[in-house]
């Protein structure tokens, strides 16, 4: 008979993995299997936003949750289905499980996303964000990277080293209070922004993972011009078009919290977070977000 003094353990948190996935039948399974040997994931769901290819297929076949957009809506919108359906899975009375969105093309190398989600269950971290290594074939010359860079530098005070990384960790709560997420590419800009701003907890952690890196021809070139159109829509909607200017902008403040008390976050500079990682641990955020 169990003693009346002994207190149940509470249950333990887990981790949803949401991979959005556009025609990666090559690269999914691969992806799929590294991803569920990641500690504490015990759902790994795939968003097939509208493949011309067999992605849907392979992928239910490797063991993923997989729902399919009938037409391509884009990334914001296959992160927020996946998180939607994540959100239907959570069952009442076990806490909500943090979700980690990862890149479709990863292959094996998803395995070494571990390191982004100790930080968030451990409750340290509301959002952690990979640097990767430089990729081979990368022919991108910085320009959509620096106007994310300087954006959320001009509202945070902190210049991250990976501003466009959509690999990423979060907390349901950071999550919500990100929603809805801003349109396709601009989508981990105004995350970080909108987060930074609202007081959570925001760490950049190296990761050693590898993926399919966008070259220097003419499709290459037009998905950068797409990521700059997207990400100067998300910069310009949350007030910060001067950001590449220097110049400072009355909108760059933000706005006082229901309260009537200052968001922390906003202006903080970058801080050490533990080992390897860079974050903007605001002050007042351990009060403004409750793990």
């Amino acid at each position: 008979m169990r003693s009346a003094g002994r207190l149940r353990k509470p249950p333990e948190q887990k981790v949803a993995v949401v991979i959005p996935a556009k025609n990666e039948a090559a690269r999914i399974t691969a992806t799929i299997r590294a991803t569920a040997a990641l500690p504490r994931v015990d759902l790994v769901l795939v968003v097939d936003d509208g493949s011309a290819d067999s992605t849907q297929k392979i992928a239910r076949e490797a063991g993923a949750v997989v729902v399919r957009h009938p037409h391509n809506r884009g990334k914001a919108a296959a992160m927020e289905t996946g998180a939607a359906i994540v959100a239907m899975r959570d069952a009442e009375g076990v806490p909500p499980r943090a979700l980690l969105f990862l890149d479709a093309d990863l292959g094996d190398s998803a395995a070494n996303a571990a390191p982004l989600i100790a930080p968030v269950l451990a409750g340290q971290q509301d959002l952690t964000i990979a640097v990767l290594p430089p990729q081979a074939g990368a022919g991108g010359h910085g320009f959509v990277v620096n106007l994310a860079r300087r954006a959320i530098s001009r509202v945070t005070g902190w210049t991250p080293k990976a501003p466009l990384s959509g690999i990423r960790c979060l907390t349901r709560e950071a999550y919500e209070a990100a929603t809805p997420l801003a349109h396709g590419w601009g989508v981990e800009t105004a995350m970080t922004i909108d987060l930074a701003r609202a007081g959570f907890r925001i760490a950049e952690i190296p990761c050693d993972l590898r993926h399919r890196a966008t070259g220097k021809d003419l499709r290459g070139q037009m998905h950068r011009a797409s990521q700059y159109r997207d990400v100067l829509l998300a910069v310009s909607a949350r007030g910060v078009r001067l950001a590449v200017t220097g110049k400072k902008h009355p909108a760059h403040r933000p706005a006082p919290k229901p309260d009537g008390s200052s968001p922390a976050g906003a202006t903080a500079p970058a801080a050490p977070t533990g080992p390897g990682g860079t974050g903007v641990p605001a002050a007042g955020a351990e009060t403004a977000h409750k793990p």
